[in-house]
């Protein structure tokens, strides 16, 4: 299977600026290694009627082109349903009851760390899950056995973070993300994830369900954020930020992707302008103050 890359978008609204920022950079590691880049709708979750139609256009306009069709997790659910079905047989998970709020107001576990799920449902007799049944749904919890895992990203180097036994399947059944994202870069042989860097805290979950699932870990690149003036991660509240926006503005999206562009140090222009001097190593460290209103 052939190497990847990918930039997996959920289709909730139209995509800003520190998306389309992170886009650019997923396909100049993509491109620069040798890889394909893919597209993947995430749209288990949430998803605006017209909302994918308008991040592909604004993709294009901005120069990301994409390999082969765009793939949609909602498409995908037997996939999930099959990785689940493994680590069940394994051993590897149990049915949870808890609703969000018990969960916040649960004690924590003994030497758990610090915003892990507390395992209230880990250890349920048979009879107590029966009873929990007929009251309420169930999610799909892992059963891990480690509370911690360590994985290696391009930017950031050694990162270790919390593994809980976190959601494979909600109790309203949508697969939860941690998994779905596992399965999907393995099924579609991604091993390149760049992304923005308010996500590096999943990573770890995610490297370690990769490990049960006995499927290749990718390798990680996670980016600084756009944020706006008070240092917060940019949001459509903040303006001008979206390439909509800007046309508004009398901004074309050319000058827009030049804006991103010269934000990362690289030559404005088309994207394959960037990629003939794209080095990772020194792409700025810090996040991005977007300025304008």
């Amino acid at each position: 299977m052939t190497s990847a890359g990918r930039f997996a978008p959920s289709p909730s609204g139209q995509l800003h600026v520190g998306n389309l920022r992170t886009a650019i950079l997923a396909w100049l590691f993509a491109w620069s290694t040798g890889r394909q880049f893919l597209l993947r709708v995430e749209d288990l979750d949430r998803a605006r009627a017209g909302a994918e139609e308008e991040q592909l256009r604004d993709l294009a306009a901005i120069g990301v082109r994409w390999d082969g069709a765009v793939v949609r997790q909602t498409e995908r659910e037997p996939i999930y349903a099959e990785a689940i079905a493994r680590l069940t047989a394994a051993g590897l998970t149990y049915e949870c009851f808890c609703t969000r709020r018990e969960i916040q107001e649960a004690p924590s576990a003994p030497h758990a760390p610090q915003g892990a799920y507390p395992g209230t449902c880990r250890y349920l007799s048979p009879a107590e899950v029966e009873f929990r049944r007929s009251s309420r749904p169930a999610a799909i919890r892992l059963r891990a056995w480690t509370d911690e895992w360590t994985v290696k990203d391009i930017l950031h180097g050694s990162y270790t973070g919390i593994v809980d036994d976190f959601v494979l399947r909600r109790n309203d059944g949508v697969t939860a993300y941690n998994l779905a994202v596992v399965v999907d870069d393995a099924a579609q042989g991604i091993d390149q994830v760049v992304r923005g860097d308010d996500l590096l805290p999943s990573t770890p979950r995610q490297a370690y369900l990769a490990s049960l699932l006995e499927v290749p870990v990718p390798e990680y690149a996670h980016v600084p954020l756009v944020v706006n003036s008070d240092g917060v991660r940019l949001a459509k509240r903040d303006g001008a930020v979206t390439l909509g926006d800007l046309a508004e503005k009398g901004i074309p999206a050319e000058t827009a992707r030049d804006m991103l562009l010269e934000s990362l140090g690289l030559p404005a222009g088309p994207l394959d302008q960037a990629l003939s001097v794209f080095d990772p190593l020194v792409l700025p460290q810090e996040p991005w103050v977007w300025p304008l209103r």
